[in-house]
């Protein structure tokens, strides 16, 4: 593996070398079409996590690579521009800086909150229903489903507050972190009320600015829903996956080792997640309350959509904000990052407020845990900053104007869903962001959809829909994501064996999506035929190809010698 490691720097050392300009001056940016080469970082970046399984170093050498493409293909200008514009301008872009406040604040809320027992209480009142693995998946599932209004807090939230649980009944990492990851965007993006809502409606009024179409955008999006056709089949999949205790691929084989030997890691991962966060002692004589997590996470959503709703109305000019239509005016205005910063916040008092007057910890301990749980997400963020900045870079090389010219003129009305998915797919997984994508992509695709269909509005609603969940798929499948990388993270796993396990069930998903959905809306045939069809397909799937690795009562476990966390 040092070998193999080593060669892969000396190649990439040696390409830069070997590209490197006779005259290159300091500050050099070439304004220049990079062709196929725009796809270079991004790929790099991707094989290379998946060859050395170093996020930090892949995500940092695509970076690195992309700079010295913009700067003449000058190895220490690219070094220098890597360090000082992406990294130093994805820190202070107020959204991913809103985005990393509310991650290492939630990250010591949840601290104080499992040092009161809370997270065990959950765990325990839980388990009493789900005393067995089937129930426990779905109980993570039906977490997952519930907090629907944002996919950040959903990656936080439902990882470290079932882990305990899945942990006991011996359900494997791998698998939590496919649950978490597989409810979060598709639930926010399909929520009527979520941080997505906002950007979702934003797009597609430009979108249909841009062509003179007038009408409520607010209807344009609840008409697209149906449409959702991978959004809809991957929250289908995960139920269908934990009701009939069936698994596929890399998934099985993590599973029945969870199963047989207690080890909910593989030997050798490195779980995102540090030890801070992980072994959790309570002190003596501290009883379990459900309540001591309940409170501060109904804090976090209460005021999350209070926030929302206030922070929107403070950008919005004749609104009633206590009509349904002044509601959504208002979320659709809002700027999500600072509002989940208060929710995180309130929570996190709310929090030490109760472990301080319940006697659990004095004021200085709730601090020192507070700190304690924000360090446990540090590596969490680092992996945030240089996920955005690789972003920002293959923004700059041109990488989905690459894939878009060279696809978009081959798409028929026919294929023009399947193809559009394709191609947002394909942006998402090489870019790493769902949102980057659909901005990108939205008004490429919906004026194509238009002027392919002589302004027929029907075939744009699939299009639509197209686009907002390929993007999606192609972030479930990308080992440079953000939200995939939160939910190993949240789940306390090894990332490149989420991705790893993940990669079979995202990409069955979007093959029942296309088959089932998209080829059909092409056709024209009616959504609702189409997602009872998928979701008979995943139900068919599972229960023929799948194999049980084994269900375990939570009985069975008790009087044991324990588990092995792996950590």
């Amino acid at each position: 593996m040092k070998s193999k490691f080593t060669t892969i720097i000396l190649i990439i050392f040696i390409l830069c070398l070997a590209a490197l300009p006779a005259v290159a001056s300091e500050g050099e940016t070439e304004e220049k079409d990079f062709g196929a080469l725009s796809l270079l970082p991004p790929l790099l970046a991707i094989i290379l996590a998946f060859l050395t399984k170093q996020v930090l170093f892949s995500l940092f050498i695509g970076i690195f690579i992309g700079a010295t493409m913009l700067n003449g293909w000058n190895p220490f200008f690219g070094l220098l521009r890597t360090l000082d514009e992406y990294m130093v301008s994805s820190l202070a872009d107020s959204w991913h800086a809103g985005i990393l406040i509310f991650t290492l604040t939630i990250g010591g809320m949840i601290k104080i909150v499992a040092q009161m027992g809370g997270t065990g209480a959950v765990a325990e009142a839980l388990a009493r229903r789900a005393n067995n693995t089937k129930n426990a998946q779905i109980a993570t599932w039906l977490l997952g489903i519930l907090v629907f209004f944002d996919d950040y807090a959903n990656t936080l939230i439902v990882g470290q507050t079932m882990r305990p649980l899945t942990d006991k009944m011996r359900i494997s990492r791998e698998k939590l972190a496919y649950i978490v990851d597989s409810t979060a965007a598709p639930i926010a993006g399909l929520a009527l009320v979520s941080t997505w809502v906002g950007y979702e409606l934003g797009l597609i009024k430009d979108a249909y600015d841009s062509l003179g179409i007038t009408g409520n955008i607010y209807e344009v999006f609840l008409r697209s829903i149906p449409y959702r056709f991978y959004d809809i089949v991957a929250l289908l999949m995960v139920l269908a996956v934990a009701v009939l205790s069936r698994d596929i691929g890399p998934m099985y084989l993590a599973e029945r080792r969870a199963r047989t030997t207690g080890k909910v890691i593989a030997d050798g991962a490195k779980p995102m997640a540090s030890k801070e966060m992980t072994d959790i002692t309570l002190k003596e004589g501290i009883k379990l309350k459900v309540s001591n997590a309940v409170i501060p996470v109904l804090t976090l959503i209460i005021v999350g959509f209070v926030g929302l709703w206030y922070n929107g109305y403070t950008y919005s000019e004749n609104v009633n904000p206590f009509t349904w239509e002044g509601i959504r005016t208002c979320f659709g205005n809002a700027d999500a990052s600072v509002a989940l910063i208060w929710a995180a916040a309130a929570s996190t008092i709310v929090a030490m407020i109760m472990a301080v007057g319940q006697k659990m910890m004095t004021l200085e301990e709730a601090f020192d845990n507070f700190v304690e749980g924000t360090k446990s997400l540090l590596i969490t963020g680092i992996i945030l900053v240089l996920a955005w900045s690789l972003g920002s870079v293959t923004e700059a090389v041109g990488t989905a104007d690459f894939l878009i010219r060279n696809i978009s003129d081959k798409i028929s009305i026919g294929m023009l869903p399947v193809l559009v998915f394709i191609i947002a797919s394909v942006v998402s997984f090489a870019t790493g962001t769902s949102w980057g994508t659909m901005a990108i992509v939205m008004p490429l695709a919906v004026p194509l959809a238009f002027h392919i269909s002589g302004g027929v509005e029907p075939m744009i609603i699939p299009t639509l829909g197209a686009v907002l969940t390929g993007a999606i798929f192609g972030d479930h499948c990308s080992p440079i994501s953000d939200t995939t990388i939160m939910s190993s993270m949240g789940a306390a796993s090894d990332h490149i064996d989420h991705v790893r396990t993940q990669l079979p069930y995202a990409v069955l998903g979007a093959a029942v999506a296309i088959i089932f959905g998209y080829i059909p809306a092409g056709m024209g045939l009616n959504p609702f035929i189409s997602l009872l069809l998928a979701a008979a397909a995943v139900i068919a799937i599972f229960k023929f190809f799948g194999k049980d690795p084994g269900i375990l009562e939570l009985g069975s476990l008790e009087g044991g010698t324990g588990i092995e966390q792996g950590d």
